[in-house]
């Protein structure tokens, strides 16, 4: 009898709570239940690797008492199939046979001499739509149950007039099913919502942009992880592993980072529990599971290439206004009321870009705002001034491996009244972030992380906590407004350290001051020191 196989971290495919470690589903599970049993006709639309395919399977296994679900994958097909009516309708038929014929789905209650008879449908040279619907509405007839449709990667085939008219279709079946069999709910999953597909299909009729989706139903299930969704799954992992870890605080940290984006969350746990260990910079399993351990994957994770990160840059380089939005965001402070009747929100939003946060759009969480930063900056260090004189000058930086940031911004306060002191107040004002970062990055580049304080950026303030070797470092970016607001500041700052646990922090004013006073001083304030910079 073989060994039960031990569970892992999954990110690629769906996850099975018997092979992998994982979220618990129910809560979820039993909101599309509901929605089933109510006949709706759902679309359930998430950003890339959201765990949508294996919410899918759960639901299968959850429904399959009840119901007949009939879960099929568009994007096994091939893109050809979608370019003509009778080439989909026959494909369509033959997977959907498939399905039904495998014996790990576990589906029965139809009539073998129906099945056969759909089987030689499918070799029909004139099969059409319209046959398939005649088709599908005498298989909902002859089931022994309720038929649930699910059909995933939706919208991997969304570019053609064949799939919009198989959609019209299905939309008037649904419609019809007071006096016509049909489905009893139909599920479609896919990353593009219904009125973003609009921006994938290549017509101007607006009608048939609008008319497949008239009774669509969006799922309003949260499938982000809550830090109880994170413990709850590590709880699991600890029970197998005894690390003695802090549940609660890693559970804490992981969210702290991710804001329960699924597959990021999977990916740090599966970075700490695999991949540390053979990189030898911790002792043991019992001292990866700790706050060092979960910064340490999240290092990896940021420098990493992987599908997530690959096609965030291919969506952004696509749209430059959505590629403005964002930096504008991260670098100018700028705030974007959320509405979802803007383009770029409602893309921002489809993608996982961005979040609505007390009716403001922000970046949806710290590992896709620090790779944002990155992608962003990495377009300017070849010709950037800023960049390169801190690269020449790194290894002064760093003594004993501990990163000195009174001289990092000792440093960066003579090259930036050297470089930059004879620009505007709007310049400054609009790239005082942006050259900071481009200093900075080169000396922690390799040992240490950086991410901004969401609740801190404004046009005015920016909070950056830089993780080098152990070690926080606070420092708040500040646009002067005169001595009152500079004195609101470092109380700012002051209470900033408090809730980091740090005595000492580090403040950077840009000032438009004519009698300002260049420099570094070091003051006490509060029991705390503060390292005040201004440029």
């Amino acid at each position: 009898r073989a060994e039960k196989m031990a569970r892992y971290f999954n990110v690629t495919g769906a996850c099975y709570p018997d092979e992998h470690y994982m979220v618990k589903l129910d809560k979820r599970l039993q909101v599309i239940r509901t929605m089933v049993e109510q006949g709706k006709y759902i679309t359930m639309n998430r950003a890339r690797q959201y765990g949508k395919t294996t919410t899918l399977w759960a639901l299968r296994a959850y429904l399959q008492k009840e119901y007949t679900v009939i879960l099929m994958d568009f994007q096994r097909m091939s893109t050809a199939v979608f370019q003509e009516e009778i080439t989909f309708a026959r494909t369509f038929l033959k997977d959907l046979l498939k399905v039904i014929r495998n014996k790990n789905m576990q589906i029965s209650g139809f009539p073998e001499a129906m099945l056969a008879e759909l089987g030689n449908h499918v070799a029909k040279e004139d099969y059409n739509l319209s046959e398939l619907f005649e088709d599908l509405s005498d298989l909902c007839y002859q089931s022994e149950r309720k038929i649930v449709l699910v059909i995933d990667e939706v919208d991997s085939a969304s570019n053609n007039d064949v799939f919009l008219d198989f959609l019209s279709q299905l939309r008037d079946m649904y419609n019809t099913r007071r006096i016509k069999p049909t489905f009893q709910s139909v599920i479609l999953a896919g990353v593009y919502d219904i009125k973003n597909l609009k921006s994938k299909i290549r017509t101007d009729e607006e009608s048939r942009l609008n008319s497949p989706w008239n009774i669509a139903v969006d799922l309003k299930a949260d499938m982000s992880f809550d830090v109880a969704d994170i413990a709850q799954m590590l709880s699991e992992y600890e029970a197998d592993h005894q690390t003695g870890m802090d549940i609660q605080s890693i559970a804490s940290l992981i969210y702290d980072y991710t804001s329960g984006y699924p597959f990021l969350v999977s990916r740090i746990c599966k970075i700490m529990d695999e991949e540390l260990p053979e990189k030898g910079a911790f002792c043991s399993q019992q001292s990866i599971w700790t706050d060092a351990g979960v910064k340490a994957a999240v290092k990896e994770l940021l420098k990493e290439s992987n599908t997530l990160f690959d096609d965030m840059r291919k969506k952004i380089s696509d749209d430059k206004k959505l590629k403005t939005m964002l930096y504008e965001i991260l670098f100018m402070g700028k705030t974007y009321p959320y509405n979802p009747d803007s383009r770029q929100i409602d893309l921002g939003q489809m993608f996982g870009f961005i979040k609505e946060q007390d009716g403001t759009a922000v970046i949806a969480n710290r590992i896709y705002e620090t790779r944002l930063y990155n992608m962003f900056l990495s377009e300017e260090m070849l010709n950037s001034n800023t960049y390169e004189a801190a690269l020449l000058g790194r290894n002064q930086f760093v003594q004993n491996g501990t990163l000195n940031m009174d001289l990092v911004l000792q440093k960066f306060v003579e090259h930036f009244s050297e470089v930059y002191a004879d620009e505007s107040e709007r310049f400054v004002e609009e790239n005082g972030r942006r050259l900071f970062l481009l200093y900075l990055k080169p000396i922690i580049n390799g040992t240490g992380n950086y991410y901004i304080e969401a609740r801190t950026r404004s046009m005015q303030r920016t909070d950056i906590i830089v993780d080098y070797s152990g070690q926080q470092y606070i420092i708040e970016l500040k646009i002067w407004r005169g001595q009152a607001y500079h004195e609101q500041g470092e109380q700012q700052l002051l209470e900033y350290l408090d809730a980091y646990h740090t005595d000492k922090g580090y403040l950077l004013s840009f000032c438009f001051n004519k009698n300002k006073q260049i420099g570094v001083k070091e003051i006490r304030c509060g029991g705390k020191t503060i390292v005040e910079a201004v440029v």
